[in-house]
């Protein structure tokens, strides 16, 4: 049986580790059809746009770069090659219509929970037949039909156990663009975590888009059961998941940061405001109270955690007060890293329509003041690491002959001189000093 063509596929990347897990199956669904990655759109035989609605102006940056390739597009043309064009993701599944009502260019307009028909999809769109948008919510029957392999780069990969989000905070498209809550299987996880341990990969970031709720409403155990699961499969040493919510942190998922020792001691647990009045108005569920109470039991539990978390600066109706409250989170929680932006509105979402919408002026300020906060708890964190010896998963080479670059515990990026068969091992570091982005260290025994 004769090879279909080989062909070229160009996928662009936005928004949060779950598009890439996305944008990596896509490349695996589409491998059968003799589709092979490049990073050239320009080379591309097919372009797909991995969208996401997160972040201010999302759709208007999608709709910049579709003018850009469709210039391309029309280069190729001219010298008799064909280009198609796919629009997947969160702005694809919240505006697939006005996708392809103001940009004709597209072919194709897939929601985040459809991709694993791409190939049927361009097969249509190739003969005209064309369903040209589908952007509808049947995550088990997308995760059923994903191919088994993976084709992975790396030590280190990201692993979707959750979807959807049934929390419906008032500032967030992720319910409308993502639905309801979904978890896989427990038993279809452990198969594909061990086929990427197979692959060479130590380390996972189990991936939802409220990830601790993993499991919730069925008898399984939830993430923490999932945690101990994954953390028996032989050569997946590292275990890290994101992003959490408050609510769903319980107390045998704090256990298990205290109990297993391949969970890595890093959580992001956003807060997003520390106003227990703004938190009521963005529908969080928790006060500034409870979340720090629950910083207290998860340090008690494991001392060296390091803690990340997400501010909106700025949300409708707040005050000067309100902001002073959230910058005192900050300092009782103390973060080793954070995200933070200014609230910007998200069409359909309840915020949107809220009275008091905050000054640009005054959202910058404030931000400006949260973001040095941040910065300073951060680069105390990392100053504090000088003297320490810490496990470092040491991943790709570094910029310099003879350095290689890995990550510790925590989720820092280290530097240190040593040889790159060292790649792929978890080396003892002992850190010597903290640069503005990333430690320095000297390797103090070399694994075999």
């Amino acid at each position: 049986m004769s090879k279909p063509p080989q062909k070229r596929l160009y996928i662009k990347t936005y928004g949060c580790q779950m598009n890439v897990y996305d944008s990596e199956r896509m490349a695996d669904v589409l491998r059968p059809l003799g589709y092979a990655l490049t990073d050239q759109p320009d080379d591309a035989d097919l372009v797909v746009l991995n969208t996401c609605h997160i972040r201010e102006k999302a759709a208007d940056k999608v709709y910049s770069e579709l003018g850009r390739i469709r210039r391309i597009k029309e280069i190729r043309a001219e010298a008799g090659r064909s280009t198609r064009i796919a629009v997947a993701g969160c702005v694809a599944q919240a505006e697939g219509e006005e996708i392809m009502r103001r940009a004709p260019v597209v072919d194709l307009v897939i929601g985040p929970q459809s991709y694993h028909r791409l190939p049927e999809l361009i097969a249509r769109t190739s003969r005209q037949l064309g369903e040209r948008l589908a952007a509808d919510f049947q995550p088990e029957d997308k995760f059923d039909r994903l191919p088994e392999e993976r084709t992975v780069h790396g030590y280190s990969a990201f692993l979707t156990v959750q979807e959807g989000c049934d929390k419906f905070c008032t500032f967030c498209v992720v319910p409308y663009t993502r639905g309801a809550e979904f978890s896989r299987g427990p038993e279809a996880i452990e198969a594909e975590a061990r086929r990427l341990a197979d692959q060479g990969v130590r380390e996972v970031t189990l991936l939802g888009q409220n990830v601790n709720a993993y499991m919730k409403e069925q008898d399984g155990g939830g993430l923490a059961a999932l945690v101990r699961r994954l953390a028996k499969v032989p050569d997946l040493d590292r275990i890290r998941y994101t992003t959490s919510h408050p609510r769903d942190m319980d107390e045998a998922l704090i256990s298990a940061h205290a109990e297993v020792e391949a969970l890595m001691p890093y959580l992001h647990l956003p807060v997003q405001a520390g106003s227990d009045r703004v938190l009521k108005a963005m529908n969080r569920g928790h006060t500034a109270l409870h979340y720090l109470r629950l910083v207290e039991k998860i340090r008690a539990a494991r001392p060296d955690i390091a803690l990340s978390g997400d501010f909106i600066v700025g949300f409708p109706g707040e005050s000067e007060a309100d902001f002073e409250e959230t910058l005192e989170v900050v300092r009782e929680a103390r973060y080793a890293s954070a995200f933070s932006f200014k609230y910007s509105r998200r069409p359909g979402t309840p915020a949107a329509a809220m009275p008091g919408q905050v000054a640009e002026e005054v959202k910058a300020e404030r931000l400006q003041r949260l973001q040095g906060l941040l910065e300073e708890q951060r680069q105390a964190f990392n100053r504090a690491m000088a003297g320490r010896t810490v496990p470092v998963l040491f991943e790709r080479p570094g910029r310099y002959q003879g350095q290689i670059v890995g990550r510790s515990p925590y989720l820092q990026a280290v530097h240190a001189e040593a040889p790159e068969r060292l790649l792929g091992q978890i080396v003892p570091v002992r850190i010597s000093g903290a640069g503005s982005n990333s430690l320095a260290g000297s390797v103090e025994l070399e694994a075999a």
